[in-house]
């Protein structure tokens, strides 16, 4: 009786695993961490259902949309790609794909709509105008015709507000003064992380995207100029955080982080491109201990009185 009910048991779990790592659970902190510390530290600490809300749709349902539907329309590609079947992006067998990729787009919408509902209803008129742009941009980075990610150079700024977006969102929502002093150099050190961290990722594919006809900005700068400017823009990133308050200035050393870490490639070459892998291995793991850090200097902040009101 009961080897008769395992397969029937079996389907539902492999459906959900399968969903589950399309969303990389990997990288759930990286976008819930910016809003839950911007909502804090804009509002002094404070907890409610908002909070709780936004953090959960940022965690879990944003990112299954966000890494769904790339893998959704990156799936031809993603064959070809060894990185591809682990934490770095979930991989179907071809056979079962076109079911798969359905589950996946149903559970997008199932899994959003109900977060993004209560979200427009809780938030004023600019809060849901940012929520609208930072979902559009997810969306556009992978989906057919528009394809953010194969134009270079908005490939990275769009990435980059992927995870900045979640940040951005909390602060107008609660209506913080994005031009205070404690504010914008968050924002803009965020971004130029962003897309620096975009950038580095996608040397490791300069040649494989070339055979395969994708631009990136890596495919058009080539494999070391973009190491080099993805480690200068982290530089830049830590110069601009230098001007927060104390003790927010020691978030200048999160970037320097990154920085140290792509220096190591900045030999590479197209030929050898693959050798920055290791590096992207270590911006994965890497971005675990900044996020924590950065989350708490955030919340240091708030509660000190110098986040924005």
């Amino acid at each position: 009786m009961s080897v008769a009910a395992a397969p029937g048991t079996r389907a539902p779990a492999t459906a959900v695993r399968e969903v589950l790592a399309a969303s990389r659970p990997f990288s759930w902190v990286n976008t819930a961490f910016p809003f839950a510390a911007g909502y804090l530290m804009a509002t002094g600490g404070r907890v409610d259902a908002t909070l709780v809300v936004g953090t959960l749709f940022f965690l879990v349902p944003y990112n299954l949309l966000m890494y769904g539907v790339n893998d959704v329309f990156d799936y031809a590609s993603d064959l070809a790609n060894p990185r591809k079947g682990g934490i770095e992006g979930g991989l179907v067998d071809p056979s079962r794909a076109r079911a798969v990729h359905r589950r996946i787009l149903l559970a997008c919408a199932v899994t959003v709509l109900p977060f993004v509902a209560y979200l427009l209803a809780v938030g004023s008129w600019a809060a849901d105008a940012t929520l609208a742009l930072v979902l559009a941009l997810v969306v556009a980075y992978s989906a057919p015709r528009l394809r953010f990610k194969e134009r270079p150079v908005l490939d990275s700024a769009t990435s980059a507000m992927h995870f900045v977006g979640p940040l951005l969102y909390a602060l107008v929502l609660v209506g913080a003064d994005l031009a205070a002093a404690s504010t914008w150099p968050v924002l803009v050190a965020f971004v130029l992380w962003g897309m620096a961290s975009h950038a580095f990722g996608a040397v490791q594919d300069v040649r494989a995207d070339r055979q395969g006809g994708i631009a990136s900005v890596a495919t058009v700068l080539g494999a070391r100029t973009t190491v080099v400017g993805a480690t200068a823009a982290y530089v830049l990133a830590a110069a601009v955080l230098l001007v927060l308050p104390w003790p927010a200035t020691l978030a200048a050393a999160v970037p320097l982080a990154y920085a140290a870490s792509t220096a190591r490639f900045l030999g590479v070459r197209d030929e050898d491109c693959e050798r920055a892998h290791a590096g992207w291995r270590t911006f994965l793991w890497l971005n675990l201990v900044a996020g924590a850090l950065v989350t708490m200097l955030l919340l240091a902040v708030g509660s000190d009185g110098g986040g924005p009101a």
